[in-house]
């Protein structure tokens, strides 16, 4: 473990403009400078680098971050080897905190683990290409399969002997110690007499590799038609492998990956190897296991979409679903292939051209939300219970898709193909979304206002809180508004937000207590969680804030947060002044004003929402629902009228 001091040094050694100089041409534009962006072509250039912050962005693709994040995405690095590559180029001694007993043996035990698997590979390919057996039987289905010596080769894909104890005996004949071959889980102690007998033997064998192309599990096919005998094999858990954060293929299809900015995924090994056969690199396989989160963010950190390759097996497909969702979750795109009945991956590669199959993927792609409604309404027909059923599905996906935009498409298309309305469609997927959002960040994050701090402004004749019939509003830009004075200004204090003790208010203070005023929360959830932990990480002050943000470990928080200090602010009161001061000298009108803009656009949008209900009451004439609505929409118009003219004395 890099210790703290070691990544503070490498983080201010590591200027910006020095590292990003050593890729890219850059050329000196005001205060900050600019070239084409590395990570996508370009012929104008959109690639800033600004000294004063330490940070790039790109306005074309919008990739930005510090010195670290600009290694990680350059030489496609993890945090901790990007650190190590910076570390060497400013000569920094990457000298872990110091050792203890206990980390000392636990680094020992897993380069051990890892030393002992590494000599299995080479036992398992020694054994497929300079064995008899091997030849004749491993190398030889190998073949069949249609898989090339290169391939092979590539993929490091090797033979079991018959043997029980053949691995063992030469690991430790090796000098391989007996308790790392059986927690390597390649090795088990029979209880009879304590011998160590292999895991795998009498099949062929898949190597599985870590992101950086280790060897650090196995998995082994037997090739007999005795149905007694497991047909796969897979290495059990081990401290160096980790299924849930494991993809096979993974080292050899991250480049792919990255440029085509698609992952293709599939279920088993033979199906990666097929599609590497055929020129098709950017695959990688979940091994037969549902996915997790873990490895979705892994998929994620190299493309933004995932195209997921289904065989005709239907029970399989609806099993799988869920996993989908949760892709749709962390914000990926999400495409479907089905293949014709009878056909895998594998064997349609096989059956076909490399030509036929990339021309298959691309025109038989499908929008995942498109094809889970087409898949599920095959079955309800004209089943009421199956067809209500089968819109909470849908609207169970669409609801956890973070983008708001992309959401609306899809309540939009789905009420057409389910024949259902956009409204009713809308008002379940904000449900889920407001049960989901409480439920994952409101009992650990959110933080109780801070008791003392006074009410500023605006007080409403109707009172200081918004009427409950108002609930949270999606309102990116205002938002996004809030969001940008916490982040560049929330320890400024706010003169005037308490006439008594003039400056003892500060932005956060005052934003955090107006929001919880009325019950308000942010919608964006990526706005929430940073809102949420900048409360957490406050006492720190405003520049070291910046940099936890800027340095942040998730790429989400890091992007939202420079885009939020890289923007060129437009503060209307500029334009009413001969000369403009400082921003951070308008706050005390500023953020007042975005606090009232916020609550006036959530207003607006209920004021809608309330017509539209009138509307459908007067349809049906209810004239209880009617005078209800007509009440709650004469307070709204008070609060609107009270919002315009605290809005109006703001502006001039």
């Amino acid at each position: 473990m890099i210790s703290k001091e070691t990544i503070e040094k490498i983080l201010d050694a590591a200027q910006i403009v020095d590292v990003v100089g050593d890729f890219v041409a850059l050329r000196r534009r005001g205060a900050n400078y600019m070239a084409c962006c590395p990570f996508h072509h370009e012929k104008t250039p959109s690639f800033s680098v600004s000294p004063s912050k330490g940070i790039f962005k790109c306005f074309g693709c919008g990739k930005a971050g510090n010195s670290v994040n600009f290694v990680m995405e350059h030489e496609q690095l993890g945090y901790v080897d990007a650190l190590k590559f910076l570390g060497r180029k400013y000569s920094i001694e990457i000298a872990d905190r110091e050792e203890t007993e206990q980390d000392a043996q636990n680094r020992l035990r897993s380069e051990s683990l890892l030393a002992v698997t590494q000599f299995a590979q080479e036992f398992y390919t020694n054994s497929l290409w300079n064995t008899d057996q091997g030849v004749a039987v491993g190398l030889s289905y190998f073949k069949e399969r249609g898989f090339d010596e290169a391939l092979i080769k590539k993929f490091m894909l090797g033979w079991a002997p018959t043997g029980r104890d053949s691995l063992s005996k030469a690991a430790l004949k090796a000098g391989y110690k007996k308790e790392f071959l059986i927690a390597a889980g390649l090795s088990i102690e029979r209880d009879s007499d304590k011998e160590l007998v292999d895991r795998f033997y009498d099949r062929v064998m898949f190597p599985v590799h870590s992101i950086s192309g280790r060897a650090i599990a196995f998995g082994g096919r037997t090739l007999r038609a005795d149905k007694t005998v497991a047909k796969y094999i897979n290495s059990p858990e081990t401290e160096i492998y980790i299924k849930s954060r494991t993809l096979y293929g993974i080292f050899f299809a991250k480049s792919s990956i990255t440029k085509m900015q698609k992952c293709y995924l599939v279920e088993g090994y033979t199906d990666v190897l097929a599609f590497h056969k055929s020129g098709v690199d950017n695959v990688v396989a979940s091994s037969g296991t549902s996915l997790t989160t873990e490895q979705i963010r892994l998929i994620k950190r190299f493309a933004p979409e995932v195209v997921v390759l289904y065989d005709g097996d239907a029970a399989g497909i609806k099993a799988s679903l869920r996993g989908i969702d949760m892709l749709l979750e962390e914000g990926l795109r999400i495409k479907v292939v089905l293949f014709p009945d009878g056909e895998d991956p594998d064997s349609f590669a096989r059956k076909n051209s490399p030509e036929v199959l990339k021309q298959f993927l691309e025109e038989s792609q499908e929008d995942f939300i498109a094809f889970k409604t087409r898949l599920l309404s095959a079955e309800t027909k004209k089943d009421p219970i199956k067809r209500a059923q089968l819109i909470q599905e849908v609207v169970a996906s669409i609801a956890v898709i973070p983008d708001a935009i992309s959401r609306a498409v899809y309540i939009e298309e789905c009420s057409t193909r389910l024949n259902i309305s956009e409204d009713i469609l809308s008002t379940e997927v904000k449900k889920l979304r407001k049960k989901r959002q409480y439920g994952a960040y409101s009992s650990e994050f959110t933080p109780a206002p801070e008791p003392g701090v006074p009410l500023y402004f605006p007080t409403l004749e109707t009172g200081e809180r918004l009427p409950e019939f108002i609930t949270n509003t999606y309102c990116e830009p205002a938002e996004k508004e809030l969001l940008y004075y916490l982040i560049k200004f929330g320890e400024h204090p706010l003169y005037g937000a308490d006439e008594e003790n003039p400056g003892s208010v500060t932005v956060s203070q005052f934003i955090l207590t107006e929001l919880s005023n009325d019950d308000l929360e942010l919608q964006n959830l990526i706005y929430k969680s940073i809102f949420d932990e900048y409360y957490l990480v406050k006492e720190i002050g405003q520049q070291e804030i910046q940099k936890h943000f800027i340095n942040h470990r998730n790429q989400d928080f890091v992007n939202v947060v420079l885009d939020l200090l890289h923007q060129e602010h437009n503060l209307t009161i500029k334009q009413f002044v001969a000369e403009i001061p400082p921003e951070e000298h308008l706050l005390s009108t500023m953020v007042p004003k975005s606090i009232l803009i916020y609550k006036a656009k959530i207003t607006a949008i209920a004021y809608q929402n309330l017509c539209k209900d009138l509307s459908l009451a007067e349809k049906d004439k209810d004239s209880i629902r009617q005078n209800e609505l007509m009440e709650q929409l004469q307070i709204l118009m008070h609060i609107r009228n009270s919002f315009s003219k605290e809005l109006k004395r703001l502006t001039i």
